[in-house]
């Protein structure tokens, strides 16, 4: 708030609950954090990037060398070719802050047909460019603005694969977008300024998200044949802690009933990381030991769009192990 060129005496730590984020000073873009992020899951995982059958990047921002947004050649096509990746598919989904789940939704559907066995799912986010040209336009708790200075970076990746017949992974993946709500949150180029520019009414969206996540959730959950009690972990998109408490509280009372754990929250520390939030949430979780093999993990995305997606999955004792727990 120190950078707003306005006095905006809006106290916005109080207001969101975060306390403090991650963010790039330059030295660091969209394409350096994905493959980062791709180098780290690989040196975790039993594979070599030669057995990657595809690669899908997810990410909102795509910058290369300082603010230009790159479409071509794709972000997944770099991101492969840097990993050592050559002979995998490669190709770009862009679903918002939706982005990571939504290509973990096509590549599941892909290893369950058979199309694949063996993919990655990557994104680099850097966009907390977004909040220094908002800091430059601010000038009250209203702005539309408000929301780009709660942004952070970050990368993240994951690689799935074909699980034993009967043994633990995703369970069920779902999504839907509700179009009429899609001129809620709007980001552009700048027009006199380096990047780019968003507009949110959040307020708005927070709204019209919780009135429609108890309907597809509980679809979820009937698919897969369990109820809201039976889920151990809570990964929503990470907004502010306060919207992130007050809309599992809405969610549990339209479900009549509450999951075991309180939602996990991230942003207080992290920000909000965009289409990488649901994985940086589920990785600290893993490392800090507070998820088992066995475990019932719902991923839900929150995107504009609007863009609403759930990700049910049982943690394998092997994802467990492999960060540094054997329970």
């Amino acid at each position: 708030m120190a950078t707003t060129r306005h006095h905006t005496h809006i106290d916005l730590e109080r207001l969101t609950g975060i306390h403090e984020r991650r963010v790039s000073a330059g030295e660091e873009d969209s394409l350096s954090l994905a493959v980062g992020a791709a180098r780290e899951c690989l040196a975790r995982s039993a594979h070599d990037a030669s057995e990657l059958e595809v690669v899908i990047s997810c990410s909102i921002t795509k910058y290369r060398d300082g603010l230009t947004q790159w479409l071509e050649p794709p972000m997944s096509v770099a991101v492969a070719n840097a990993i050592g990746a050559f002979d995998a598919q490669a190709f770009d989904v862009s679903n918002a802050c939706a982005g990571m789940l939504t290509g973990v939704f096509i590549l599941n559907n892909w290893i369950r047909l058979g199309v694949v066995r063996r993919g990655m799912v990557v994104s680099g986010e850097y966009i907390s460019q977004l909040g220094q040209n908002a800091a430059k336009h601010v000038h009250n708790i209203l702005s539309r603005e408000l929301a780009s200075l709660t942004l952070g970076d970050a990368g993240a990746a994951l690689i799935l694969e074909r699980a034993p017949e009967g043994g633990a992974g995703i369970n069920v993946a779902g999504f839907t977008t509700i179009a009429d709500h899609s001129r809620l949150c709007l980001a552009y180029p700048a027009k006199h300024e380096a990047g780019a520019r968003m507009f949110t009414k959040s307020r708005a969206i927070h709204q019209v998200a919780i009135a429609d996540t108890p309907i597809l959730l509980r679809e979820a959950l009937d698919a897969a044949g369990i109820d809201i009690t039976d889920v151990d972990c809570v990964i929503p998109h990470q907004t502010s802690a306060r919207a992130i408490r007050k809309g599992m509280k809405e969610v549990s009372e339209a479900l009549g009933a509450a999951p075991r754990n309180d939602a996990v929250v991230t942003v207080d520390r992290y920000g909000n990381t965009a289409s990488t939030t649901h994985t940086v949430a589920l990785i600290e979780e893993l490392e800090a030991g507070r998820l088992h093999a066995g475990d019932r993990v719902a991923l839900i995305a929150l995107a504009s769009g609007l863009e609403i997606g759930v990700v049910l999955l049982t943690l394998d004792e092997e994802l467990v192990a492999r960060y540094g727990n054997d329970d």
